[in-house]
């Protein structure tokens, strides 16, 4: 979460003098979520709380921490300057996710803990997964029209510079329809599959299927999807390991027979 909004930083501050010089006024938003100053303070109270959950050890200040960091999401998200950016709705979604998980770090025990955050993690990666597929079930990205027009043509990205320098125009054009058809498919599998893997394979997958999506297509999509692969590797996270003084007197003696 915090990578993806770091790596936004540079983009963001462009985007903020931008809506300040142009300013863009639709009806749909209330006043406040076309304010300016209101976007500004929840980029900055979602970098600083975010960081400020991560660090703090005292429970309820850690739960404080998490519940602002999501709030800040959920208004840019809500923002006319924000709502349609990706890097956003991903952010808001893994905020709902750290948000849970703070506040029942102390709650669960840390095997029900462990298996509620994998689930879940797995349930939020699916729904971004499919909610990407189903937008890309047309036939402009079918026939690969659309990924041609924004990546294939003229895309300054070392992929697509390679691919130009060494297909020709025909060609080119195959490979884009072939490349939108594999981003179609991929993230139509994967969404259904995640959910229904182990823990361990479905974090394998969703982090590789997000990588591979920025490092093939723009780097600035690390931004989206860093968050994405931190929550796909909640899965990865150490299984807690019962220590013997825990486990009640009878279930000791029962392996001590059973082993002897």
């Amino acid at each position: 979460m915090m990578l993806g909004l770091f790596w936004k930083w540079k983009f963001f501050l462009l985007a903020d003098r931008i809506y300040e010089a142009i300013p863009i006024h639709h009806e749909f938003f209330p006043e406040w979520l076309q304010s300016a100053t209101v976007l500004r303070i929840a980029f900055l109270a979602a970098a600083i709380s975010v960081v400020a959950a991560w660090i703090t050890e005292q429970r309820m200040r850690r739960c404080v921490a998490a519940a602002v960091t999501w709030i800040s999401a959920t208004v840019m998200i809500w923002h006319q300057g924000s709502y349609n950016d990706m890097t956003f709705v991903t952010f808001w979604w893994c905020s709902l996710w750290a948000f849970w998980y703070t506040t029942r770090l102390e709650i669960d025990t840390p095997e029900e803990l462990y298996r509620k955050a994998g689930r879940l993690s797995r349930v939020i990666v699916s729904v971004v997964l499919l909610g990407g597929a189903s937008g890309k079930w047309t036939a402009e990205y079918w026939s690969g029209n659309v990924l041609w027009e924004i990546y294939f043509l003229d895309r300054d990205f070392w992929v697509f510079n390679w691919l130009r320098s060494s297909f020709d125009g025909d060609t080119l054009r195959n490979i884009a329809t072939i490349y939108s058809r594999k981003v179609v498919l991929v993230e139509t599998v994967a969404g259904f599959a995640v959910w229904l893997l182990p823990a361990r394979w479905a974090a394998i997958i969703g982090a590789v299927v997000f990588t591979s999506i920025a490092l093939f297509s723009n780097f600035m999509l690390f931004s989206v999807l860093s968050p994405l692969i931190g929550l796909s590797l909640a899965g990865w996270m150490p299984r807690p390991q019962i220590a013997a003084e825990d486990v009640p007197p009878s279930e000791n003696q029962m392996a001590a027979s059973m082993g002897g």
